[in-house]
């Protein structure tokens, strides 16, 4: 599958506006896919851990399947973990994503996210660099991409990290940049919390349901009709619940019996498990 390489300055019109006061300076870039004032007109970096626990991937999905849904572009750096989970995340919703790479732009790094990457491009969305050729990533580039994701986005939403995360540095960068900087809460247990934690004692704003960041992009109407419409459409989690009283089942066999499609059936089970109402082991689902 080919995608034409494409090049935008900091002097054209189509530059993103919200890079043009980036500091280093951006000063070309290199994309494939949609580039249009619409996707970057609203957008949240979505950061976190390269190791995403299943409460990670739980809050990913809680969030970003509504966000993505009211139109919120979602933004992040395409590497396994919290990237990768949120660039599906709102392919699932048929949503928009923008992929900013570490490395140049002819390479697709992990190259096993190929599929993904495609799914990108192939749904409206764009897959960018600031660097030509087939460069491989390093420390260096991966702290410059970190600068780019920040600022194209209106706020930075940061999921799990570690302590010294790379999490940390696109935090800092969107303080940097005055832009918004929110939080997930997570498990006091868990050393993934440590980045969002300490972040929400310097002021990030908590984040614990989707309509929290659609309020920052002004979207709060459409997040309550989102959920209205999830609700009224195939009172998704109650039938999963009165399902799973008869038996345990797999995510296949749920999507089989309730004919919805796993994408929309994700959200409801991460809502589940997250209210603590169903729990998961070895691939089945079980009331709590």
């Amino acid at each position: 599958m080919g995608w034409e390489i494409k090049t935008v300055e900091k002097e054209y019109e189509d530059f993103p506006k919200k890079l043009q006061n980036v500091k280093p300076t951006v000063e070309k870039l290199y994309y494939k896919g949609a580039f249009d004032e619409s996707l970057f007109e609203n957008c949240l970096a979505v950061v976190g851990t390269r190791r995403i626990t299943k409460y990670g991937k739980q809050v990913v999905e809680t969030l970003i399947h509504e966000v993505a849904a009211a139109g919120v572009t979602i933004v992040s750096g395409f590497m396994f973990g919290v990237d990768a989970a949120a660039h599906q995340a709102a392919l699932d919703v048929g949503g928009r994503t923008v992929a900013v790479m570490p490395c140049g732009i002819e390479l697709i790094i992990p190259a096993y996210q190929e599929k993904l990457y495609y799914e990108i491009l192939e749904n409206g969305g764009c897959v960018l660099s600031e660097i030509e050729g087939n460069l491989p990533p390093s420390r260096w580039t991966f702290a410059s991409r970190n600068r780019i994701v920040a600022g194209l986005s209106k706020a930075t939403l940061v999921i799990e990290g570690g302590e010294k995360s790379g999490t940390l540095i696109t935090a800092g960068y969107a303080k940097k940049y005055n832009r918004e900087i929110l939080a997930v809460p997570g498990p006091i247990t868990s050393r993934m919390s440590a980045a969002p934690h300490k972040l929400i004692m310097e002021g990030a704003k908590i984040i614990t349901k989707p309509a929290d960041i659609l309020e920052i992009f002004n979207l709060r109407d459409k997040s309550k009709k989102s959920g209205e419409k999830l609700n009224t459409d195939s009172s998704g989690e109650n039938k999963i619940i009165e399902i799973l009283k008869q038996e345990p089942m797999t995510i296949d066999e749920l999507s089989r019996e309730l004919s919805i499609k796993a994408g929309e059936l994700n959200t409801f089970l991460s809502k589940l498990e997250l209210s603590g109402e169903i729990t998961e082991e070895s691939g089945r689902y079980y009331l709590c």
